[in-house]
């Protein structure tokens, strides 16, 4: 029974999180428990232990008098996440360095001209899709685990506050994809761990720096 309830509270959070990152659920909207119970063939306990992991993720709060709200970003949100993700990938990706393969790396070159098509042809959801997946591949070879969690955590309020429509024109990103070339050979050629983490770390700053232009 414990662990039924357990898989009905991971469905209800999936349902729930897939819905406000993909921009079903708006700003602000009061999340109805009785709605999603029903949805999932459950009680209400095993919904209402979802909403408390996505208030942890920070993507709902409760409001006086109203209950569960899917949560407001900001500006600032964005800002602060970047400044955040700056560090923590800086450091995985120095972490990954010495474990990517030549597989790896010949993906990442694979992703890095999708992107340049994409950008080609303005096709931005497209670009920032291959983005991401360009960097998980780097972190997927973190042996951090509760590092790469915390940068995945990060990417999905960021992708978040872009469903909402902040920024939503992938910033900077012809220099992004040139930079990724930089961050490869950097990688191909085992430079100084040190000299990768501050790169990819400038590489995030370079985003932020770019949204405070905006």
């Amino acid at each position: 029974m414990k662990r039924e309830k357990s898989s009905k509270s991971t469905q209800a959070y999936e349902v729930m999180k897939m819905r406000i990152l993909d921009g079903t659920y708006a700003p602000k909207e009061r999340i109805i428990i009785d709605q999603i119970a029903k949805e999932i063939g459950s009680s209400h306990i095993p919904v209402r232990e979802a909403i408390r992991r996505l208030e942890a993720d920070q993507l709902i709060e409760y409001r006086a008098n109203v209950g569960a709200v899917v949560q407001s970003l900001n500006d600032d949100a964005y800002k602060e996440t970047l400044e955040f993700l700056s560090v923590l990938e800086g450091y995985a990706t120095a972490m990954s360095a010495s474990s990517l393969t030549k597989e790896d790396l010949s993906q990442l070159h694979d992703l890095n001209s999708q992107m340049k098509e994409a950008l080609h042809t303005f096709d931005l959801q497209r670009f920032g899709q291959l983005n991401k997946a360009f960097h998980y591949v780097i972190y997927d070879a973190c042996t951090n685990e509760l590092l790469v969690k915390s940068i995945k955590d990060a990417w999905d309020k960021l992708d978040t506050v872009r469903t909402r429509g902040f920024h939503s024109f992938p910033l900077r990103a012809n220099d992004s994809v040139l930079e990724h070339d930089q961050l490869l050979e950097m990688l191909e050629q085992k430079q100084p761990i040190d000299r990768i983490e501050k790169f990819a770390r400038q590489h995030k700053q370079n985003t932020l720096r770019a949204s405070k232009q905006t």
